[in-house]
Formats: C-alpha cells, sequence, structure tokens
C-alpha cells in the first residue's frame, strides 16, 4: 500500500493516475503479469505508446518490469506492484497539530563504527578517515556528513509532548546512502532503522551516489571521489504500520514504539549479520542533495473543540 499526502514527492504518483490509458493497462496486469507487445495488442496501441506509459507508471512505484526471455526473444514483463493508495488531504487545523524537530547528523549520542568511516564539516575533514576515535572530538557536533562500513549511530532527543496530547503519526526525515571505499553505483546496504529501541525495519540502499555528479549542495572543496549525495528518504509510522516512502516497512505501529518516554531515541545501523554489509552515510545541511538534516515530525491527533478548551484551560492554568 502507498500511503500518499501532499509532499512534492507524490506529483509523479497523481500524475500517474490521471490518465485513462494508464487505468487499463493496471487492470490488465492485476491478475497475472504481461509483456508490453500484449498490453498494446489489447489496448490496440503501439508498443512505444505503451512503454511511454508503463515508464511513468514505473517511476510513481505503481507497477514493475523484469526482462525474460521467452520464444527465442527478450520481452519486459510487467506486473502491479500495488493494490491500495491511501491520500491524505491537507485540513484547515492540520497545521496546528503538527510539531517538528531536527538533529544535526553530528549530534549523535552513541556509536559504533568500523572502517570505512569519517566526519566532516561544512568547511573541513574532521580528523583522519577511517579513524573511529575521531567520532568522539569536539569538533564532531558540527558535522554536516559521516559515513561508516559497519556499525551504528544514535541520536536522543527531548519527548515535548504534553502528557494530554495522543500521537496520530511520526515521521522521520533523512538523506542517506551506502558507503563503499570511493564511489559505487551498485552498493546495496541493508540498514536498520530503531526508535526508542523498536526495530522498524530494514531498507536496502542502492548505491554510495556520486559517480554521475556532484552533490547538489555538497562543498566545492570536498574530494570529487568520495561520497557526494543521497537518497531523501521519509519513514511514517502510524497506526497502520511503518512505511517507508509510502510502501510498507512493517507492521510496527505508533502504538509499539513508546512515545511515553521522556527522551527519543533514533538509531541507524549496520549490522554485521545483515545480507549486505555496505555501510552507510547520512547527509546534514550543506551536504547532498537535500540541504536539511535529520527530520522528526509529529502528527497529533485533533481533538474534539470543547475537549481542547478544556486542554487550555489546564495548561494555562499550570504556566
Amino acid at each position: 500500500m502507498i500511503k500518499a499526502n501532499r509532499e512534492t514527492k507524490y506529483i509523479a504518483l497523481y500524475e500517474a493516475l490521471a490518465s485513462e490509458v494508464r487505468w487499463r493497462i493496471m487492470d490488465l496486469i492485476s491478475d497475472k503479469e504481461r509483456s508490453v507487445k500484449e498490453i498494446a495488442a489489447r489496448l490496440e496501441l503501439s508498443p512505444s505508446i505503451v512503454t511511454l506509459h508503463i515508464r511513468k507508471l514505473e517511476q510513481a512505484g505503481l507497477i514493475g518490469s523484469r526482462r525474460v526471455r521467452l520464444n527465442g526473444g527478450t520481452h519486459k514483463m510487467c506486473y502491479l506492484k500495488q493494490d491500495k493508495i491511501e491520500i491524505e488531504l491537507p485540513s484547515a487545523s492540520s497545521s496546528e497539530r503538527i510539531r517538528e524537530q531536527t538533529i544535526s547528523v553530528g549530534h549523535y549520542t552513541a556509536f559504533e563504527v568500523h572502517p570505512t568511516c569519517g566526519l566532516g564539516t561544512r568547511e573541513k575533514e574532521i580528523g583522519v578517515w577511517d579513524d573511529p576515535r575521531y567520532f568522539l572530538d569536539p569538533e564532531r557536533v558540527q558535522a554536516s556528513i559521516l559515513w561508516f562500513g559497519r556499525g551504528y549511530v544514535e541520536y536522543k532527543t527531548p519527548n515535548y509532548l504534553f502528557p494530554d496530547q495522543s500521537v496520530e503519526a511520526i515521521e522521520l526525515s533523512m538523506e542517506i546512502a551506502s558507503e563503499a571505499p570511493g564511489l559505487r553505483d551498485q552498493w546495496p546496504s541493508d540498514i536498520t532503522f530503531t526508535f526508542n529501541g523498536v526495530s522498524l525495519g530494514v531498507w536496502t540502499s542502492p548505491a554510495d551516489f556520486g559517480r554521475a555528479a556532484r552533490g547538489k549542495y555538497t562543498p566545492e572543496w570536498w574530494h570529487r571521489n568520495v561520497n557526494q549525495y543521497g537518497l531523501l528518504k521519509t519513514v511514517r509510522i502510524d497506526a497502520s504500520g511503518t512505511f517507508m516512502d509510502g510502501e510498507q516497512m512493517s507492521d510496527v505501529t505508533v502504538l509499539d514504539i513508546k512515545l511515553s518516554q521522556p527522551f527519543w531515541t533514533l538509531r541507524f545501523a549496520v549490522e554485521k549479520e545483515a545480507v549486505h554489509v555496505g555501510g552507510l552515510t547520512l547527509y546534514g545541511s550543506g551536504f547532498g542533495n537535500h540541504d536539511q538534516d535529520i527530520r522528526i515530525r509529529i502528527y497529533l491527533k485533533e481533538e474534539s473543540p470543547s475537549k481542547q478548551r478544556l486542554l487550555d484551560k489546564e495548561r494555562k492554568a499550570i504556566t
């Protein structure tokens, strides 16, 4: 299931849905995978036109494809990846129910890292690369990029919620990628996301990006043959489960992640037992393609007007 909202990254999804032909394609492959040639014949369209529609659907994450040898030739077989889409529309009071916190990449509170590893600020490298001792250097709080081949970094943030506030969803947003010696377009890494000691799931980063281009915000002095940029990923935990960019990662819900604790703990890890031990790079503000630090967004449940007035009175009495 894809869970979408008004964020611009879902525009490709909405554009893909705005076509009768693309709906007919999804209908054709809903029961079994079909080749582009077969889809074109059934729709009485040219294969080139169908290919363009399929590309739109693939970019939106609605369908997938694979190439197979069949009858002496190679055919692109298409299949439906999703069976449901949930769209959250904006409401008048939605902005009042959102709280946001940011954490700098260098503000980790615990770590265990193994080479290749290192850190850098917007102005310079911190210490010597591949020496984990520099992850405790006083300058590390200024870091805007860090990387390691295996291990974890952990961040703590205060829980600023009032006891009477209920959380509808938590979103975690960060720019992240694998860590390879140099740059590798194909370098999978299984990255585990943990919140308050609860594993949210594992995402396989495809690469250590940068061979094709420099990061949009990566400083000019930064070495051209190392980490340049990552992918902006959003993990959402709500009553339905945990989702990354709208696709389900696990069944962990917002009720499972111990939000009553006074401090919240976020961990990014590459476990030594992982299938793909390909490291991890975190990009903060001033590096990569997205000029942002780690973000935690809290969506509060909307209270009834009468209950909200009562809560406001109680809070004023306390303050």
